[in-house]
């Protein structure tokens, strides 16, 4: 099997966990996915499948949205519901200055990564070293916040939900840990659910639960292909000839396409296709279009 199965993750199940699901549901071993969920968050988790995990390091849409739920009035260690509280204090937020504050974090934001994650620091994962009980310092980093909205905000017991759209890296965590720092009140992460990525939309993916009652063929009919990862690379439509020499490694004569007149398309990279199937990414190099990534 070759492609691309997009599942809608449950609670309580690591990203991992669902990969693992799969190699038994399709007897394949070749499969990853785009982009590790925590275990008690839910949503959208595009699985590779074959010739698909060739796409892991090169997909160029990383951004995301999630549906956050957050309270006001508490933090914790791992700075959602589910750490060992720190504080807890009487919060009384009103409506119209949790939304002024809202206004601080949206376009480009610094960030500092939470302990409880997988970055590394000195070769040493900051979640291995959170539960030794160590804290290290952590660099900011830049991340972009595209959309951040309030969809709901009880003021009794200041609970609310946000939907944030948002670039690579960005922790939802750290966004409602830094709100709750504004507001002087502290603030965590009590739900988190992933409702885009990569492109895709929770509503075109298949609950685990689901997938587990299909069998392989099944399955396979609901693999879409590997293309869609790439659709905001522009395509070019090549010869039958020239879809077997790029499809065995060949680099092809840029003035015998179509970019023979393009100008300023060097470094470019373009989806590489022969009546209508998709052969892989060229670039293009020196006057010819060389492999970027064959599938």
């Amino acid at each position: 099997m070759n492609g691309l199965l997009l599942v809608n993750k449950p609670g309580g199940f690591t990203s991992f966990d669902v990969v693992a699901v799969a190699r038994k549901l399709t007897s394949q071993k070749k499969i990853g996915h785009t982009g590790t969920l925590d275990p008690n968050a839910t949503g959208v988790l595009p699985l590779l499948l074959g010739n698909a995990t060739k796409a892991q390091d090169i997909i160029p849409n990383h951004d995301k949205e999630y549906a956050a739920g957050f309270k006001l009035g508490v933090t914790t260690d791992t700075l959602d519901i589910w750490g060992t509280v720190k504080t807890e204090t009487e919060s009384n937020i009103k409506l119209d200055k949790l939304t002024q504050a809202l206004e601080q974090f949206r376009g480009e934001i610094e960030q500092i990564p939470p302990m409880y994650s997988a970055v590394s620091v000195n070769g040493k994962r900051l979640y291995d070293l959170a539960r030794k009980g160590i804290e290290v310092e952590r660099k900011s980093r830049k991340v972009t916040v595209y959309e951040l909205e309030l969809l709901d905000f009880d003021e009794k017991s200041q609970s609310g939900m946000l939907r944030v759209s948002c670039s690579k890296g960005t922790y939802i965590r750290t966004l409602i840990d830094d709100i709750g720092r504004l507001l002087e009140t502290g603030a965590v992460m009590t739900s988190l659910n992933r409702t885009k990525a990569c492109g895709f939309d929770i509503e075109n993916c298949i609950p685990l639960e689901k997938l587990k009652e299909l069998s392989p063929d099944e399955i396979e009919e609901k693999l879409i292909s590997t293309e869609n990862l790439f659709v905001t690379l522009p395509e070019l439509k090549v010869s039958e000839a020239q879809s077997t020499r790029f499809s065995h490694g060949g680099a092809l004569d840029i003035g015998r396409t179509s970019l023979r007149s393009a100008e300023n398309i060097e470094g470019k990279i373009y989806r590489v296709k022969y009546n209508g199937r998709f052969f892989g990414l060229g670039m293009v190099k020196e006057n010819e279009l060389k492999i970027y990534k064959h599938f």
